[in-house]
């Protein structure tokens, strides 16, 4: 009988492995050295706390370049963001709690659990059922553990939401259709005009926060993550406007000795220039 690595990674190209687990164990004996008591001393002076604005920008980093599409500048940012993972895991190595093998095992099991359609006997057909399976297989690991449990609170509140309504949708908590999200997103505005009616400021966040989190119901059912939606609209807005503000500088002029009309007509330019551009 066929050992397990045999069993589950025929195929899998060895050499290359092999080739990783060195350059990875080179990143972790780098990392180790520069921590040392003749090591770098920017490096050893770092803690869990202050690593936390490197981990959070590394992340945005990576995202930034996904979203313009830059796949081969990737490595360059993928590197700072496993470069944090080693870090931590070596600071925790050397305070006693634990080490990057202890990382590594982790994910590993976890991988291999919650894939039971790869690594055990259970069907799955699609990528959807396999999101159901794997909350399944998720709360089975921690006792009295709630389905939406593993959202972290520090997430953008629209991905949050997004994330937690994604989880509910596991056990059957969703809406069967799209239909009556339509109505819930009528019902909200009408509640959320009324409450801007009635000028009760408190009863306006309460009800806007209602027609968003019925918006991220939308998106979802419109296959559209609304965190990456909103970015790109970000974005876009952030594009036209630098145009707009170039062609009045063009002009000199400036855009606070400009009327909102005057505005409106540079800012259909360009959203006209980009059409006939597409």
């Amino acid at each position: 009988m066929r050992n397990w690595t045999e069993k589950f990674f025929n195929g899998v190209k060895m050499k290359e492995i092999e080739e990783t687990k060195n350059q990875f164990e080179k990143l972790v004996k780098i990392m180790a050295r520069l921590r040392a008591e003749d090591g770098c001393p920017w490096d050893q002076e770092q803690t869990f706390e202050s690593l936390r604005q490197y981990l959070l920008e590394e992340t945005y980093e990576v995202l930034e370049l996904i979203d313009e599409g830059r796949y081969d500048e990737l490595k360059f940012e993928l590197g700072d963001l496993l470069l944090q993972v080693i870090f931590q895991s070596q600071i925790a190595e050397e305070e006693g709690r634990f080490t990057i093998n202890d990382v590594l095992k982790i994910i590993n099991r976890k991988l291999i659990h919650r894939h039971s359609n790869v690594f055990g006997d259970v069907k799955i057909n699609n990528a959807e059922e396999q999101t159901v399976n794997w909350e399944k297989m998720k709360k089975k690991e921690t006792v009295n553990r709630s389905t939406i449990d593993g959202v972290p609170a520090r997430l953008p509140a629209l991905l949050r939401a997004y994330r937690t309504q994604a989880k509910a949708a596991t056990v059957g908590f969703d809406w069967n259709d799209i239909e009556p999200i339509w109505d819930k997103f009528k019902e909200e505005t009408s509640e959320l005009q009324h409450a801007v009616e009635n000028n009760d400021q408190e009863e306006i966040e309460m009800e806007f926060g209602d027609l968003l989190f019925t918006m991220v119901n939308l998106s979802r059912f419109l296959k559209v993550n609304p965190e990456d939606a909103l970015r790109k609209s970000i974005d876009k807005f952030s594009t036209r406007f630098r145009h707009v503000e170039s062609i009045a500088l063009e002009a000199n002029s400036s855009l606070d000795e400009m009327t909102l009309d005057e505005m409106d007509k540079i800012w259909d330019q360009v959203k006209e220039s980009e059409n006939l551009k597409g």
